[in-house]
């Protein structure tokens, strides 16, 4: 039987309570890549990985034929080898790189927002029905 890892990502995090804006900051994504990643049935490793060590939860109990639980010890220099994984590519995971892809996209445009939201605030459009007095 195949786990959906997404699901068990999702109940890890809320179990834990963490909120969704809390693990999207501590994972440097948006909150809509956390929720399309619940909805995955296979996620990366490195995906799984970076959650586990933002959350500090070991991965390895509910993926025990992904993780070793040495793997989530903060500050042992650990990296995740994911080679084998990467050997069979399924159709979810080109899908997941379509998500990447679109999360990524999605991320730049909130930045261009933000900065465009600082520029306006800094330099007010002038309004044009308001008369120059010199």
């Amino acid at each position: 039987m195949d786990v959906h890892h997404g699901r068990v990502i999702e109940k890890v995090i809320r179990q834990e309570g963490y909120s969704i804006s809390e693990v999207a900051r501590l994972t440097n994504v948006n909150r809509r890549s956390i929720y399309n990643w619940f909805h995955q049935q296979t996620l990366k490793i490195d995906i799984i990985y970076k959650i586990g060590l933002s959350i500090k939860h070991d991965f390895s109990v509910e993926f025990p034929s992904l993780f070793k639980s040495s793997d989530f010890i903060p500050n042992a220099g650990n990296k995740v080898n994911t080679d084998n994984q990467q050997d069979s590519v399924s159709e979810q995971q080109i899908s997941s790189n379509d998500v990447y892809w679109k999360d990524k996209y999605i991320s730049l445009l909130e930045k261009y927002n933000d900065a465009l939201s600082r520029s306006i605030e800094q330099n007010p459009p002038k309004n044009p029905r308001e008369k120059n007095i010199s």
